[in-house]
């Protein structure tokens, strides 16, 4: 009776996943995906990925509720939202190899439409900050353009739409305290060790 029980839940999960499958290809034949997003495991916990058909629009930590952050991107972007992993690969890939020490920069389409003004200034200098390395606050501020906005680099790291992916977590205090993160400061802490050793 076991057997016959777990012969029947396999054949229920089997179609439950293709007709899941069919369902992507459906939405995205049909141009109906506008985000597609996956969840992956790393050290710093579960991570959400979110992608539209420009790029890499989200990354959230477990802590950040995904859920949530579901939600606020189906309000904010769309709501035609649906699980497919295929499309968020290649960003899985080179989080995995980050993570395992092979890759120190990451090589994906963002869509960094969450971030205007001085924030996406401030994200298009977080690339420049080297592997390994780690700028100031009052450093990023005066690289992205006005040095004088100190507390407003904290903010756009704070609502970065993709961290790790654009390393928030390489910008410290002057003192060389970590900061705020929105991973917290657990999570900033293993991705810079991480990075120096």
């Amino acid at each position: 009776m076991t057997d016959m029980f777990r012969f029947f839940t396999d054949e229920i999960l089997l179609d439950s996943r293709v007709m899941h499958e069919r369902l992507v290809a459906d939405a995205a034949d049909r141009g109906l995906l506008d985000v597609a997003y996956h969840t992956v495991d790393s050290p710093v916990g579960s991570l959400l990925l979110a992608a539209t058909e420009q790029g890499l629009v989200k990354v959230a930590f477990d802590r950040q509720d995904h859920e949530a952050v579901l939600a606020e991107l189906a309000s904010l972007i769309s709501p035609r939202i649906l699980r497919a992993p295929a499309r968020l690969d290649p960003v899985a890939r080179q989080l995995d190899e980050y993570f395992t020490g092979e890759r120190h920069a990451f090589d994906v389409p963002l869509d960094l439409r969450l971030a205007r003004g001085f924030r996406r200034a401030v994200l298009d200098h977080l690339p420049e900050i080297a592997y390994g390395r780690t700028e100031s606050y009052a450093q990023v501020a005066a690289a992205a353009g006005s040095p004088r906005a100190v507390r407003a680099v904290g903010t756009a790291c704070a609502l970065n739409p993709v961290p790790v992916v654009v390393p928030c977590h390489r910008v410290v205090r002057s003192d060389g305290s970590y900061g705020q993160y929105a991973g917290g400061e657990e999570a900033k802490r293993v991705l810079l060790t991480m990075e120096a050793a």
